[in-house]
């Protein structure tokens, strides 16, 4: 006997079977290994086509096969069970281990001796949150969100005040000293004036808003910064402390209002599953909040600018239809996420219908065209994290936090992806292996073009789900294809969609966010062509991925194009999706 490495014990035994074709006695002999894993049926297949069995004696052999293998394996049982049996009455097995290994094993296979799960504070707060949601008290959590998100956005708006008064000083009083450089100023001079304006910066900061740069180390740093005499590093310097607190102060505050705001949904819950308390009345009037109070004149006026939208009913499919909606909006793509302090007579209703369909299976999604780089905030998703700082979020994490579970998972994948790879490949045109690997390793944080992540929020205005698609700069180019990485990202992505509830998605139609000289009326038809018919065949996939259930598709295209683009490309909708024709009924006289 020998062990393989499944640590199961093998034998080799000797399969013999006669047959006698014609005047010829034939004896096959073929050694089979105990226990026996593949398939009889494509055992009994080989040896006859190996060894060439006439077809007369295929059901003798299959048959005799089949009682040998059978036969041998219980012998093999018998065998095994009576040597168990003699280690444990001689005392090589102890009784008390063993039985402890099986009642474990019993236990952990058997549903009915699992352990319950435990209750998750999140699922709770969901469950709660839910059924006050659809409950009188819904408009009581509106303004309470609302007021929350007021005092958010002020204190954004002081600190950006304070970084923008910081940066006008120091560039000022930098360019008198630049000029008087070489005449009446030394270099030490401006270096000494430099140190002034980060030694200020240091004494307005308290020490525990500070955040990743402490006082000490920054007087190390600037002092070390001095003697290089780089006295743009020690402006810079200055302002990235200022932001730092201000980071750290918006961290506590949204992590207080957090925490107030569950510990008040739990109480107001337990408050009205008791029929008898007559205070529930008082405790859901909360202070009003300025969300239906009417916009100032001039105050974010760039946020309430008219937009053209278009709406379609379509039909897909050939037998089993399916009844989608489509709507092309010109707007911009933060739009869907920004919250207006002052907003409009539909603001709190849009607001309201997300709350409603936060835990539903009616979810919203926006896919937000991004570079390659996770957690680096410029461009576009600067942007978008500057928004979800503006409001609290109650029910996920923040963004940042996200974000590095993100990276965490992608280069956990990384590397098991590189574990299974092959040996490597041969260095051409002189580069070595050593700096391929280099360059691998450096780029392991990064995702490929067509990847993407997922964010969760409730702090939007009209978005759950916010997919991050990674594209280069081969989209702004007019001669991509169906097979490019960023139309095969949208098929993945309504994939998700399909899968986990989410039945309203909104999608770049001319995949950028930002127009352009190169993206001329040509351009933009064909671009918004291929997207097009890329998108109808993806959506009739869906009937297969989830069962035909209706949804809504909004294609966004930029706040810059021109109306007579934007009607164009309405026009254009409707000739190659099938839309549904209107019926007039009039009665006959």
């Amino acid at each position: 006997m020998k062990k393989n490495k499944g640590k199961v014990n093998t034998t080799e035994k000797e399969f013999v079977f006669g047959f006698r074709a014609g005047r010829n006695d034939c004896v096959l002999k073929v050694p089979l290994q105990f226990p026996v894993q593949e398939n009889v049926s494509d055992l009994h297949g080989r040896l006859m086509l190996l060894h060439k069995i006439p077809c007369f004696v295929e059901n003798e052999l299959r048959s005799t096969l089949s009682m040998f293998i059978e036969s041998e394996t219980i012998q093999d049982y018998d065998r095994e069970a009576e040597l168990a049996l003699q280690r444990l009455t001689t005392g090589e097995v102890d009784i008390n281990q063993l039985t402890n290994t099986w009642a474990k094993t019993y236990s952990e296979t058997t549903l009915e001796h699992a352990r319950p799960e435990e209750p998750s504070w999140d699922e709770d707060f969901a469950e709660v949150y839910h059924e006050l949601i659809h409950s009188p008290a819904s408009d009581t959590l509106l303004n309470l969100e609302h007021n929350y998100f007021v005092s958010v956005s002020e204190l954004i708006s002081e600190r950006d005040m304070e970084l923008k008064k910081l940066q006008e000083r120091q560039a000022t009083e930098m360019d008198k000293v630049m000029q008087e450089l070489g005449k009446t100023m030394t270099d030490q001079d401006v270096n000494a004036v430099a140190s002034q304006h980060f030694d200020a910066q240091q004494v307005r900061d308290r020490a525990n808003l500070v955040g990743h740069l402490s006082y000490k180390h920054c007087n190390a740093l600037c002092t070390k910064i001095h003697s290089h005499r780089d006295v743009r590093l020690v402006i810079l310097l200055s302002g990235q402390v200022l932001e730092n607190k201000w980071a750290n102060e918006l961290k506590q505050v949204t992590h207080i209002q957090k925490q107030e705001y569950q510990e008040w949904v739990i109480k107001l819950h337990q408050d009205m599953q008791n029929p008898n308390n007559s205070t529930i009345n008082e405790e859901i009037k909360v202070q009003p909040s300025q969300l239906t109070e009417e916009s100032e004149p001039g105050v974010r006026l760039y946020e309430e600018q008219r937009q053209l939208e278009e709406s379609f009913t379509i039909h897909l499919g050939a037998q089993l239809k399916t009844m989608h909606n489509l709507r092309l909006v010109r707007a911009d793509v933060l739009d869907f996420c920004k919250h207006r302090r002052h907003g409009s007579r539909g603001t709190k209703l849009r607001r309201l219908q997300t709350a409603l369909s936060l835990y539903s299976s009616s979810l919203c999604g926006l896919v937000l065209l991004v570079d390659n780089r996770v957690n680096s905030y410029s461009g576009i998703k600067r942007d978008f994290a500057t928004v979800s700082k503006e409001c609290t979020d109650f029910h996920f994490p923040r963004l940042e936090e996200q974000l590095e579970v993100v990276q965490q998972v992608m280069l956990y994948a990384r590397s098991q992806t590189s574990k299974h790879k092959d040996q490597p490949e041969v260095p051409r045109n002189g580069s070595s292996c050593e700096d391929k690997n280099q360059n691998v390793e450096k780029n392991s944080s990064n995702i490929l073009p067509g990847e993407f992540y997922i964010s969760r929020h409730s702090n939007l205005s009209e978005v759950h789900i916010v997919f991050h698609l990674c594209v280069d700069d081969n989209v702004r180019s007019g001669n991509i294809t169906a097979r490019e990485p960023a139309i095969m990202g949208l098929r993945n992505i309504l994939k998700v969609c399909c899968t986990h509830d989410v039945t309203n998605i909104t999608i770049p139609l001319l995949l950028v966010h930002d127009m352009s000289e190169e993206m001329t009326i040509p351009w933009c038809l064909r671009r918004a062509e291929l997207v097009f018919k890329c998108v109808k065949g993806f959506m009739m996939e869906m009937a297969s991925w989830d069962g035909g259930i209706s949804r809504t598709v909004q294609f966004l295209v930029p706040q810059s194009i021109s109306e007579e683009m934007f009607y164009q490309l309405s026009n254009m909708l409707p000739q190659i999706f099938r839309v549904s024709s209107t019926l007039t009924l009039t009665s006959k006289r």
